[in-house]
């Protein structure tokens, strides 16, 4: 039997939108997408375990980009994935999903961030929308 914890969920942007495209910046800085806040009681602070689903809309700009995307938690990285983003003359929109699972956090709240830089020189893609980030806490 499963006991859900908590639930949280945030949509930044909830559609594609061209026009209030930001870029993602070089590494080694990076944009913050979307944070939430999990709370994981006193009761259940074992056998428990975080999913956390993230969708971003991405467009690339010049050449091919390579998009790292990064999960904290309370400000230690848990999670990392990375895509390619091409643009003009190829593909050029993408919606980049991503889970992370997270195990047998303790009691109190977690807070969880999802960045996005990019880490290829001379290049640019941009956020276009949509983006999400949901976390779902849950005990076995």
């Amino acid at each position: 039997m499963v006991q859900i914890l908590d639930y949280q969920a945030v949509e930044p942007l909830s559609t594609f939108n061209p026009a209030n495209a930001f870029p993602i910046p070089q590494a080694p800085f990076r944009v913050l997408l979307a944070s939430i806040q999990i709370n994981i009681p006193g009761t259940a602070s074992r056998n428990n375990r975080v999913e956390l689903l993230t969708s971003v809309g991405v467009a690339g700009v010049i050449d091919i980009s390579q998009i790292v995307f990064r999960v904290f938690r309370n400000g230690k990285e848990i999670f990392n994935t990375q895509d390619g983003v091409e643009s003009t003359g190829s593909e050029q929109n993408y919606v980049f999903t991503f889970q992370a699972i997270d195990s047998n956090l303790t009691a109190g709240a977690n807070f969880y961030q999802v960045f996005a830089e990019n880490i290829t020189p001379n290049t640019q893609a941009n956020v276009v929308g949509p983006v999400s980030f949901s976390g779902l806490a849950i005990k076995s």
